[in-house]
């Protein structure tokens, strides 16, 4: 794509973020776009937003697991950036107005004490250098139509981050076994959806692992005090206004949140 048009596109989704629309497929308008097209996209419209004053706090990795790439039919990992904005703490009121297509996803998130980098990042080297887990809600937030997206589709639309609601249990990797905490989504007092952080890659923070390895492809690395949110290790739960969520992580707490 040519650079005018990779502005033209994130102006579109800027858009269709303070609309709370959608768009039509970038796919469907420009079939010979790359994912660094795409990546290009969420760049633009992410600097746009730092320079009116919103302050990035971490990255979202998504499509992690098999129960979400099967969700979606998109087989590779994905990553957008979160602000300090969207971050709510359990029992947050969410305002369903302010997302589209809006659906809750389990997942841990990762804090981390040393900056992380490339090229050779290991499970290990990611474990090293998380401070601690916390347990979370991803609320999906897709600005492009649902049919037939592809994963360029995706990056480009921040990876379809819209929030996330965080638990208070934190521990260090070295308190819990990460593979083995479980999520039970409930809506409205009944279960929908239950899965284990295994499902993440096998181990939920060797996304972390890629995502450094992925960001040194672009000469970057994460950094100190970063929120990494993992992926998903259940299918993605529909969401309406007066919906009461609750997921029980067990030895990691509960978080509970109502969409409003």
């Amino acid at each position: 794509m040519h650079s005018d048009e990779i502005a033209a596109i994130a102006d579109e989704l800027a858009a269709a973020d303070r609309a709370h629309g959608v768009i039509p497929r970038i796919t469907a308008r420009f079939p010979e776009a790359t994912i660094e097209d795409s990546y290009a996209i969420q760049g633009v419209w992410r600097d746009a937003n730092i320079a009116a004053g919103r302050t990035l706090v971490g990255r979202k990795i998504g499509l992690t697991s098999k129960a979400m790439q099967d969700a979606t039919g998109i087989t590779e990992p994905d990553y957008g950036v979160m602000f300090d904005d969207t971050v709510y703490p359990s029992g947050s009121d969410i305002p369903v107005e302010h997302f589209s297509n809006v659906r809750i996803e389990v997942e841990l998130a990762f804090v981390l004490k040393v900056p992380l980098e490339g090229p050779d990042c290991t499970l290990e080297d990611a474990l090293a250098a998380i401070d601690y887990a916390v347990p979370a809600l991803e609320i999906l937030n897709s600005h492009i139509e649902l049919e037939g997206r592809t994963i360029i589709d995706t990056i480009a639309d921040n990876a379809a981050y819209g929030a996330m609601v965080l638990g208070e249990v934190r521990k260090r990797p070295d308190e819990i076994d990460l593979r083995w905490v479980p999520g039970l989504l409930y809506r409205n007092g009944e279960i929908t959806e239950t899965g284990v952080a295994a499902g993440v890659l096998d181990h939920p923070a060797r996304g972390v692992a890629w995502l450094a390895n992925k960001f040194h492809q672009h000469g970057a690395r994460l950094e100190a005090g970063e929120i990494i949110l993992a992926g998903s290790f259940t299918r993605p739960m529909w969401v309406s206004r007066g919906d009461e969520v609750l997921c029980d992580y067990g030895p990691m707490g509960t978080i509970s949140c109502r969409f409003v």
